[in-house]
């Protein structure tokens, strides 16, 4: 809306001297000043969606949530963005539980006041109307404590040294400490799915997953990430691994094929459907982050907290509360009836969180660092 513009040029000198993408100017004489492209530029870099939040007067406004809702109608929620490693800081905007906008929240450890535009509009999958929010098991549609018991009888009477975890780099700290608890008492070989991308100079890494190093610290994952995803498919071959557990990840696409798939008792925990969710015994709705409570640690080694906006569709439970479940009821462990228990008992345990003296109420909004 080229009438409200007054000029100001905090979107020219953004994209100029932040993003180094000098595309803005005015242009014309006189009255007949304007902003615009220069000839032959076009303004189409991965951070435009921040000239729309320093515009003091709405000339620059998203096409995304453009009249999409009423701004004072939306509540704000302090979360974390998943597009990449870096872990920027965003304010959820949502109303009725419907999720409308991404917006940056200051951090000056990790992102500023900015963030890039491709993890601005990384949100409309969590609405997905393929979500999955039913529970599959061998005897149907049954109800959580059911299938959890049976799960947990199974993997109570499985021998040790007979399954393995494919457990997601962009589940929360909480989550992958449980796996790997669940891991340690079942002797069970667990790894991750490594996601690269190309890095900028300013906010996106290399890497894609959001808690890859989460995953490194609380012992899932080593620092060759996916290094042992191959020998999983192996011993599923051989018929030493007769059980696999995934959460997050459809294993099909890294070589853990359908018919390898169809030799193991599968056990699933994932949000939106896939190859690897339909060859499911057991099959486990969860939550995406924005449904729940939990941290992660980016990869500079910042944990950082982020809140529920949403509520989850039909029987989806956050994954904290299933693995509590299924860990209690195989090996015990037990102290915890929160997500803050549950971090402050992490805590105590995991090597670099225990250094740094980590507590859920010390993390603030703007989390801690730990010595990766």
């Amino acid at each position: 809306d080229a009438e409200r513009c007054i000029l100001c040029t905090r979107c020219i000198r953004f994209t100029k001297d932040i993003v180094g993408d000098d595309a803005l100017g005015i242009v014309n004489r006189g009255s007949y000043n304007t902003i615009s492209t220069y000839p032959g530029e076009s303004f189409n870099n991965n951070y435009t969606l921040n000239t729309v939040d320093i515009c003091p007067v709405g000339a620059l406004t998203s096409n995304d949530f453009r009249f999409q809702m009423r701004v004072w109608f939306l509540k704000e929620t302090k979360s974390i963005c998943t597009d990449c490693g870096s872990g920027c800081n965003v304010l959820i905007g949502s109303r009725e539980n419907k999720m409308y906008r991404y917006e940056p929240r200051q951090n000056d450890a990790v992102n500023g006041h900015w963030m890039c535009d491709s993890g601005r509009l990384n949100y409309k999958w969590i609405g997905r109307e393929d979500r999955l929010n039913m529970i599959k098991s061998p005897k149907g549609a049954i109800p959580w404590p059911m299938v959890l018991k049976e799960i947990s009888e199974h993997l109570g009477s499985v021998e040790r040294g007979s399954v393995a975890i494919v457990a997601s780099a962009r589940q929360t700290n909480e989550e992958l400490y449980l796996l790997n608890h669940l891991a340690k008492h079942l002797d069970a070989t667990t790894d991750s799915v490594p996601r690269r991308g190309k890095a900028d100079h300013l906010m996106i890494v290399e890497d894609r997953n959001t808690n890859t190093t989460g995953a490194q610290l609380t012992g899932i994952t080593t620092k060759r990430v996916g290094s042992k995803l191959s020998s999983i498919a192996k011993s599923i071959s051989d018929g030493r691994v007769k059980t696999l557990i995934v959460f997050g990840e459809d294993v099909t696409k890294y070589g853990i094929d359908s018919k390898l798939l169809e030799k193991v008792t599968l056990i699933v925990c994932d949000i939106l459907p896939n190859e690897t969710t339909k060859l499911a015994d057991f099959l486990l709705p969860g939550c995406a982050h924005a449904e729940k409570r939990g941290t992660f640690t980016n990869v500079k080694g910042r944990v950082q907290k982020f809140m529920k906006a949403l509520e989850p569709p039909g029987d989806a439970l956050p994954e904290w509360e299933v693995l509590h479940e299924l860990v209690h009821n195989v090996t015990g462990l037990d102290g915890f009836k929160s997500i803050e228990g549950l971090f402050n008992q992490m805590a105590g345990e995991v090597k670099s969180f225990k250094e740094a003296e980590l507590t859920w109420a010390g993390l603030g909004d703007l989390g801690a660092d730990v010595k990766l």
